[in-house]
């Protein structure tokens, strides 16, 4: 029996770039299904301020990880590996070629390669940051001999920053940060295509500014104030709903908060393609030329 080559092709770039698109565009032409590694877009009750594709933008496309988990459920990208790997493997018995897609690097990289590269998180940071001030190192030290005792016994754990970066890998990973020591790739048992969307900077950040607009003209404001009584959890301690929390509680204006949901999504945009341009495996596309992707991949493929 012939055992044809699985492929997965992953497509990478900012927010707002067009990634969905272009992901539900190969998916009709290779007719697969796609795997979503935007970790925003996980969670149900978050919709309009992750951009969300609907049942009409999916067109028809199977969409899998879109919605799957709620805000209050436990999720990490450990979890995420293990379920996204087993998904493919599902996949891959009714059809050669998958797409991976999604603005999220650790979860991306979790799907290419493992997660023995050692794996950041801002808001869970900002969340330890947060609970050091208020409830001081003790606290700290404690969660992390829980957790990790391998490693809180070799540590100095007088040292705020080394105890919140491994507190940070063992929230957002669900594993020790001992365990991440091992700095090894581990081999998939498939071939990896990725593509990178790109364009000019300003474009990107008007893109994103305009995006920011028509969110709230969906209605983002009224999608924040649904979930308003759990803004203390971490899933919430993203663009586009912080920001809103802010103006909700007094802080600052409408306004001023639509302007920092675009400065700090501009932000966020620049650490994407910081991230992603670390890979130099990714085969990069400018927006204009992106007709020129389906012919590319047809041939690292081998189908038209």
């Amino acid at each position: 029996m012939v055992q044809h080559k699985k492929h997965l092709i992953v497509i990478v770039g900012p927010t707002a770039i067009g990634k969905t698109a272009l992901s539900i565009q190969l998916a009709k032409h290779f007719e697969c299904e796609i795997v979503s590694a935007d970790s925003r877009q996980f969670f149900k009750e978050l919709a309009i301020g992750t951009a969300k594709p609907d049942a009409e933008e999916m067109e028809g496309i199977p969409h899998h990880f879109v919605g799957h988990i709620s805000i209050q459920d436990e999720y990490n990208v450990g979890k995420f590996e293990n379920d996204a790997i087993e998904k493919l493997e599902q996949l891959f018995t009714r059809n050669n070629v998958a797409i991976l897609v999604g603005g999220s690097g650790l979860y991306v990289d979790a799907v290419c390669k493992g997660i023995d590269d050692i794996p950041k998180d801002d808001s869970i940071r900002a969340q330890l940051n947060k609970e050091l001030e208020e409830k001081g190192i003790a606290a700290l030290q404690e969660e992390l001999k829980s957790l990790d005792p391998e490693h809180y016994e070799s540590m100095n754990i007088q040292n705020p920053q080394r105890l919140i970066r491994a507190l940070e890998v063992c929230r957002a990973s669900g594993k020790t940060y001992t365990s991440f020591r091992k700095n090894t790739v581990k081999k998939r048992p498939f071939e990896i295509h990725k593509i990178g969307l790109t364009t000019e900077r300003a474009k990107m950040y008007q893109n994103i500014n305009k995006r920011v607009e028509i969110m709230m003209e969906k209605g983002l404001l009224e999608e924040v104030k649904s979930v308003q009584e759990f803004q203390h959890l971490n899933s919430l301690n993203t663009v586009g709903y912080k920001e809103l929390f802010a103006y909700l509680n007094g802080e600052i204006t409408l306004a001023e908060a639509v302007e920092l949901i675009q400065k700090n999504t501009r932000n966020f945009a620049k650490r994407q393609i910081t991230w992603f341009k670390r890979d130099k495996n990714t085969q990069w596309f400018e927006l204009e030329e992106k007709q020129n992707i389906i012919p590319y991949l047809a041939a690292q493929i081998g189908r038209l």
